[in-house]
């Protein structure tokens, strides 16, 4: 069964320099589409990436990740919006490279799909009420 899961790979010293996402594809089949990265050389990094594949190569790939000395954090639901604090401004619609905010015909309202969100955290910065959270 093929599964599409996004994932945070925490890149340490000792990690950032080596080429360990392009082992996904060669040794386990996947397919990745890298959302978000932040990597310094001789730093520390973060990437966010959706890996695509066979639940059993996705395992496998995970293990790998695992024994190269990456920390994974699963990204499900990491932006949230507190329907209580916001105003529908719309300051987050003009934000979103994804498109992830739309504004609904007739109410006005400004409607999210987190399915679209790749966690940029644009819409936290420009969020006037402060409605849009990350959840970790």
């Amino acid at each position: 069964m093929k599964v599409a899961k996004k994932i945070v790979l925490h890149f340490t010293q000792q990690t950032i320099d080596k080429p360990i996402v392009s082992g996904l594809i060669r040794e386990f089949n996947l397919d990745f589409n890298i959302l978000k990265a932040s990597i310094s050389p001789g730093e520390v990094g973060l990437m966010i990436m959706e890996l695509t594949g066979e639940q059993e190569d996705y395992d496998r790939g995970i293990k790998y990740l695992q024994a190269a000395g990456l920390e994974i954090q699963s990204l499900s639901q990491d932006v949230l919006r507190n329907d209580d604090r916001c105003t529908h401004c719309g300051a987050c619609i003009t934000m979103c490279p994804t498109r992830a905010f739309t504004l609904e015909d007739g109410t006005r309202k400004v409607l999210f799909d987190n399915s679209k969100c790749i966690v940029c955290e644009l819409c936290v910065r420009a969020c006037p009420p402060r409605a849009m959270e990350l959840k970790f």
